[in-house]
C-alpha cells in the first residue's frame, strides 16, 4: 500500500473512525448478511485488532455502495450518508505500474468507477487522475485494475484532508 497500511483493509461505507469503530462495533455481522456483493467479510486472525470486525478487501471484491449496511447496523459504527459522502479511503495512482503512463491506453479504472467522471478523471494525456475531493475508497478502481499489482491502490491514512 503507499502509506504504508500492507492489510489493504478497509472499513464498511460510512465507518466512524477507527478507534471509534472498533470500540463500538458489535460484531453483530449485520452489515456482512445484508451485503449483496459479499463486499464485507469478517476480519481473520491474521487482521490483527480487525479480527472478528467488518472488513473490505477492495482487491478482492470491492465495496459497490448499495449503502444497505449502514441501515442495519445497530451500534451506530456505521452512519448512514450519501454515497458521494462517503469516506472509506483514498485512491492513489502509482504511475510506475499504470498502463497510461507507460503509453498503453487503458481506462479501466475511470470507466469502473461509481462516482463516474468525478472521482477518476482523465487528463489531456489521457492518464487517470484521483480528484482527491471526490473519492470515496471504495476499491472498485483498485478491483478491476487488469495489471498484476495493481497501479491504482485504496489506502486509508489522510482520509480526513480530503475535506
Amino acid at each position: 500500500m503507499f502509506w504504508g497500511d500492507d492489510s489493504g483493509l478497509l472499513r464498511p461505507p460510512g465507518a466512524t473512525s477507527e478507534e471509534h469503530f472498533l470500540a463500538t462495533c458489535t460484531r453483530c455481522m449485520r452489515c456482512i448478511e445484508v451485503c449483496p456483493y459479499k463486499s464485507i467479510r469478517l476480519g481473520s486472525i491474521w487482521d490483527g485488532l480487525s479480527m472478528g470486525s467488518p472488513v473490505i478487501r477492495a482487491r478482492s471484491t470491492p465495496c459497490y455502495l448499495c449503502m444497505k449496511c449502514p441501515e442495519v447496523c445497530p451500534s451506530g459504527s456505521l452512519m448512514s450518508l450519501a454515497k458521494n459522502d462517503v469516506q472509506m479511503g483514498l485512491a492513489k495512482v502509482n504511475e510506475k505500474l499504470c498502463l497510461a503512463f507507460n503509453g498503453i491506453l487503458c481506462r479501466t479504472c475511470y470507466n469502473a468507477c461509481p462516482i463516474f467522471d468525478e472521482a477518476l478523471v482523465m487528463d489531456d494525456e489521457l492518464h487517470p487522475k484521483v480528484v482527491t475531493e471526490k473519492c470515496v475508497g471504495c476499491g472498485v478502481c483498485e478491483y478491476v485494475c487488469p495489471t498484476e499489482e495493481p497501479a491504482i491502490v485504496v489506502g486509508t491514512e489522510d482520509v480526513s484532508r480530503k475535506r
